[in-house]
């Protein structure tokens, strides 16, 4: 398998990460076509990437490019990036959007290239884009653009690629953005996210009897630990895998609204002692990770309570020993969003 190559965006005039607010902006033309560009010094993470939506004849549908909500307050478009998706048999579906994910970090965007169809990865940081393999971006047999999800690991060095066929044939992909290599994933399992130092992928598949197994596998494509879990676990949301490959963090909502913090063994099959978690009443659980000296990162959300719709996220380490938490980001969500992912998911 060949490795991916590796397109520098060198200019403005090929720069295809739009920056519509903030810093001054530059304007430069290639083969006739206008470009609007900002250097690279005002690059920032993303907070969250969406997608507009726009009201049409039958209803509201998506809409514009997708885009990136940055760190710094900026708002920016991946002109490049394809939105609609391409069906199987090869028609445009705008009813409907091409799947992008945001790394963990922030600092990496996947997604079909418009141009070409390909499946590339971006810094938003350096603005370089990274082409992954052709056997890659080829689609299976009976699959479109729509039928599928992708996900980064925290530093974007690897991506996941989740098919939908209706068979439920088609395994899943692990590709290692840096050097093109391919490890599968049983068909019947979906991916349910990876480790913090990306050395694990955690797997979710619902078996015969109406359970619920998780399985970790390793950076060769091995599998390392699997349990038919507890309903607690199974039944719960967001989960989180540590870099010991095992210890599963698990956010549990309870009917009264409170939220709990509860750490499932994998390899042991042992769930801890519930830890209450200290946070308003009125905020919903979006998703949770571990960081590098074992503590939590969990992302809130603020709803509407009439629509349901997000208004605002705040993020939060959690000590996951006494339940305490401390706000590190706060920031709202644009209203009119057909679609929006935050960084991991």
């Amino acid at each position: 398998m060949r490795k991916p190559a590796i397109l520098a965006l060198p200019a403005a005039a090929t720069m295809a990460l739009t920056t519509l607010a903030g810093a001054a902006q530059a304007e430069a033309r290639t083969g006739g076509a206008s470009v609007t560009a900002t250097a690279s010094s005002s690059a920032s993470t993303v907070r969250y990437a969406w997608l507009k939506s726009c009201k049409k004849k039958d209803g509201y549908l998506p809409c514009g490019s997708w885009r990136l909500a940055l760190g710094n307050g900026r708002d920016s478009a991946l002109t490049d990036a394809q939105v609609f998706p391409r069906t199987a048999k090869g028609k445009i579906d705008k009813q409907s959007y091409t799947p992008l994910s945001v790394s963990g970090d922030g600092r990496q965007v996947s997604y079909f290239r418009k141009k070409d169809g390909m499946l590339v990865v971006r810094d938003v940081t350096t603005n370089k884009v990274r082409a992954l393999p052709r056997s890659v971006s080829k689609l299976p047999k009976g699959i479109g653009m729509g039928d599928l999800a992708t996900s980064l690991s925290r530093d974007g060095g690897l991506l996941t690629i989740d098919y939908y066929d209706e068979d439920g044939k088609v395994p899943s992909l692990v590709v290692n953005v840096r050097t093109g290599k391919v490890r599968k994933i049983p068909a019947d399992a979906a991916v349910a996210g990876f480790s913090p130092d990306g050395k694990h992928v955690l797997v979710s598949r619902g078996t015969a009897e109406n359970t619920t197994q998780l399985s970790v596998y390793d950076e060769d494509g091995r599998r390392t630990n699997t349990q038919v879990v507890p309903q607690v676990v199974a039944n719960n949301s967001p989960i989180a895998l540590a870099d010991d490959g095992s210890s599963v963090a698990v956010l549990i909502t309870t009917t009264s609204a409170k939220q709990r913090v509860r750490v499932y063994d994998l390899s042991d099959d042992t769930v801890s002692d519930a830890v209450d978690v200290r946070l308003p009443k009125n905020e919903s659980a979006k998703r949770l990770e571990w960081t590098p000296d074992g503590g939590l990162k969990l992302w809130e959300t603020l709803d509407w309570t009439k629509t349901g719709e997000t208004y605002r996220v705040v993020v939060r380490t959690l000590d996951i020993g006494t339940g305490a938490t401390a706000t590190l980001d706060s920031f709202r969500v644009k209203s009119s969003v057909w679609a929006w992912w935050l960084p991991g998911e």
